[in-house]
């Protein structure tokens, strides 16, 4: 865990609220795949998804002391924990229930082994993986998932 979410500025959790968060790199390909995949598999729509070139996101980077501008790491709140690296993805596995949940046991991998992996893949995660031109931008279906402020506007 990385923080908690009253931890965060008093404007962002208004508008988390009670709310489970997933906040990815919209240009990165991996992390746009994970989105994707927690948008198929999250059945009771537990989570709400912001991307890290939001000014939400960037507010709640910001606010962990993570680069704004290099997000090399997914952010996920869940009960009001926040998770980054390796936890991010063992906490959103273990939230979405059966046959997922059984993901989550990556959380009990030593940092000393887990951390040096994930970074390496962080780093790189562009060149192994790809990355977008332009920021992922959601089909109206899925817009109202999205709690970024700025879309709710365009929309």
């Amino acid at each position: 865990m990385i923080g908690r979410v009253a931890d965060l500025t008093a404007e962002v959790q208004q508008v988390l609220g009670d709310r489970d968060l997933i906040v990815f790199d919209g240009e990165c390909v991996l992390c746009s795949g994970f989105f994707r995949f927690m948008l198929k598999k999250d059945r009771k729509e537990r989570f709400s998804f912001a991307l890290a070139q939001s000014e939400l996101g960037e507010q709640i980077y910001a606010a962990l002391g993570l680069n704004t501008r290099d997000f090399e790491t997914n952010v996920v709140i869940v009960n009001g924990c926040i998770y980054g690296q390796l936890g991010a993805f063992a906490a959103a596995m273990s939230a979405i229930g059966l046959p997922w949940r059984a993901l989550g046991v990556i959380s009990v991998v030593p940092h000393r082994i887990g951390d040096p992996i994930y970074h390496l893949i962080a780093r790189n995660r562009y060149r192994i993986f790809g990355r977008y031109d332009t920021c992922l931008l959601p089909s109206p279906e899925t817009r109202s998932r999205f709690i970024d402020t700025g879309w709710a506007a365009a929309a």
